[in-house]
């Protein structure tokens, strides 16, 4: 498996991915597994989840959890995690980043899912993936559900950022800077959002990947991209007025992000199973590569 795309020849202007991301998010896992609210799995539609991610054929360059990895931050839930992800992670043969969210509490995650002293420190972390740094953040506040970057946070990554990465910076952190039309998440936004945006303005981040509102979303915030992941847990159904939109066992998805020269794409995957047509093949692909310009587009590109 090629670590960006399974196939790395060039048919229009864009060259192949420099860096490719499997972007995951609000994982709610609970210790035994009993079922979250009374109606999800969480750990099988996790387990669907890594299962789809292997199914991409790619070797990503990192696995990114945007937190709530837990929903009670109970140390057998972040072993369960840490059991189930690791074997996928290695077989990919990718880093996997966790970000804190706000249902995760910092002593144990530190402890049981990243072998670390059990303290209220922040999580935080910075990843070269070849040229590409991503940088963890942690959004959670002790005893809160909403957000927010304490100061010693935003001097480190100011200090971080005072330097430019080969291939940029993107950010990862469970609340997201972009307003919702759901009210209750609103409620639960990241504060001060005005700080992070001076700590970033004039620097080389060129991205910001986050979770929280178990759906799928994009925006700018100071002037950069912003993409949501839904959650592996269960999504809201936005197909209901903004003040009754509840959760629903389904439209589970993660985000498959391609970083190039000049732009990042943020792709949704859906966790589903369905009959899928069988056309386009990496054999039709390799016939492809093997005529010139003019031919694929007559091939291809000319209507019948």
């Amino acid at each position: 498996m090629d670590a960006a795309s399974s196939s790395p020849v060039q048919f229009g202007r864009h060259a192949p991915a420099r860096r490719t991301i499997v972007h995951l998010s609000d994982t709610h896992l609970l210790a035994g597994n009993p079922p979250l609210g009374g109606r999800y799995d969480t750990a099988a539609n996790l387990a669907r989840t890594l299962e789809a991610v292997e199914g991409l054929g790619i070797r990503p360059h990192a696995i990114v959890f945007t937190g709530d990895l837990t929903d009670l931050g109970e140390p057998d839930a972040y072993r369960a995690l840490k059991d189930a992800v690791d074997p996928v992670a290695a077989r990919l043969g990718a880093p996997v980043v966790w970000c804190a969210g706000n249902h995760d509490e910092r002593p144990a995650l530190r402890r049981d899912l990243l072998g670390l002293a059990p303290t209220e420190e922040p999580v935080t972390g910075v990843w070269d993936l070849g040229g590409l740094r991503l940088i963890a953040l942690d959004s959670s506040v002790p005893g809160w559900h909403h957000g927010d970057l304490d100061e010693g946070q935003l001097a480190w990554l100011r200090d971080l950022l005072s330097a430019p990465a080969p291939l940029g910076t993107l950010l990862a952190l469970h609340h997201p800077p972009l307003p919702s039309h759901i009210p209750l998440f609103d409620i639960l936004e990241l504060r001060d959002q005005g700080r992070l945006a001076d700590a970033i303005a004039g620097t080389d981040v060129r991205g910001v990947l986050a979770g929280h509102l178990h759906y799928s979303t994009s925006g700018t915030f100071a002037g950069v991209p912003v993409n949501v992941a839904a959650a592996t847990c269960y999504t809201m159904n936005l197909a209901r007025p903004a003040a009754a939109v509840n959760g629903m066992d389904a439209g589970q998805s993660f985000h498959l992000v391609h970083v190039y020269d000049d732009t990042i794409t943020h792709s949704v995957v859906p966790v589903v199973e369905v009959d899928t047509g069988g056309f386009f093949t990496q054999e039709w692909v390799d016939r492809m590569a093997r005529l010139t310009p003019e031919e694929r587009l007559l091939s291809f590109s000319r209507k019948r």
